[in-house]
């Protein structure tokens, strides 16, 4: 009987050892989502439809701006803007304009997380600006006065109406952007920016202060500008990573 008990607890064992043992054999294991989403990197080119549209409803300006960035890494684009303007600025006193070119080089950083395959940007960027324009004080009309608050001037004054011009007029400025940039369809961006510009230097015509610079707008007193501009552009991917 007892060597009967014996027996029966090995074959016990010995069962629940091979149950266990099949029991833990190697799960299969599970599928990871292995999708993986890639975005395009490229040449974006475009256009700055603002100036078109300011040329419509403001006679005294035209231009034309021409955008165009390239992304290097997965925050990082090298971008560009050239254009040209033709502005004539009226004051009290005189009459003005500026006619030239301009090119706008620097930097892009996306500050936006995109989520799976957007291709979204809030962004801020860098630029270097350089212009050659020429300037042509068209008219004016010398300021007077009696010397006597509230008289008229002893010998009024007559517009000089014959416009004198500089040609070959440079400038140099930098400046800080910040904007917006969504994909609408496919490649398709439209985007806008704000940019706070300073000025380096820039020529003056004899005897007349610059008060327009093509790619920098209005020159103010203090050597400083703000500009905005609303684009439509069109991503050409050379790769996707």
């Amino acid at each position: 009987m007892y060597k009967y008990f014996i027996s029966l607890c090995f074959a016990f064992v010995f069962i629940n050892g091979y149950s266990q043992q099949n029991t833990t054999k190697e799960k299969p294991e599970e599928k990871k989502d292995t999708i993986t989403y890639k975005t395009g990197y490229g040449l974006r080119i475009g256009i700055d439809i603002s100036k078109p549209a300011l040329s419509i409803v403001d006679k005294s300006y035209s231009g034309l701006e021409l955008v165009g960035d390239y992304r290097i890494s997965k925050k990082w684009y090298v971008a560009a803007e050239i254009g040209h303007e033709d502005e004539t600025t009226y004051e009290d006193f005189s009459s003005s304009s500026s006619k030239g070119s301009y090119i706008r080089l620097g930097a892009n950083y996306n500050a936006y997380e995109n989520w799976l395959d957007m291709n979204n940007e809030i962004y801020v960027g860098m630029r270097y600006g350089f212009a050659i324009f020429d300037h042509t004080l068209n008219s004016y009309q010398p300021n007077v006065s009696s010397g006597t608050e509230n008289l008229p001037p002893y010998f009024p004054s007559n517009p000089v109406t014959t416009p004198m011009s500089d040609d070959g007029l440079t400038a140099h400025w930098t400046e800080l952007q910040l904007g917006i940039k969504a994909e609408t369809f496919k490649n398709l961006f439209i985007g806008f920016s704000f940019s706070y510009k300073i000025m380096l230097s820039v020529d003056d015509q004899k005897d007349f202060k610059t008060l327009y610079t093509p790619g920098f707008n209005r020159v103010f007193e203090s050597n400083t500008g703000f500009g905005f501009n609303y684009t439509i552009s069109y991503l050409i991917p050379f790769v996707n990573k």
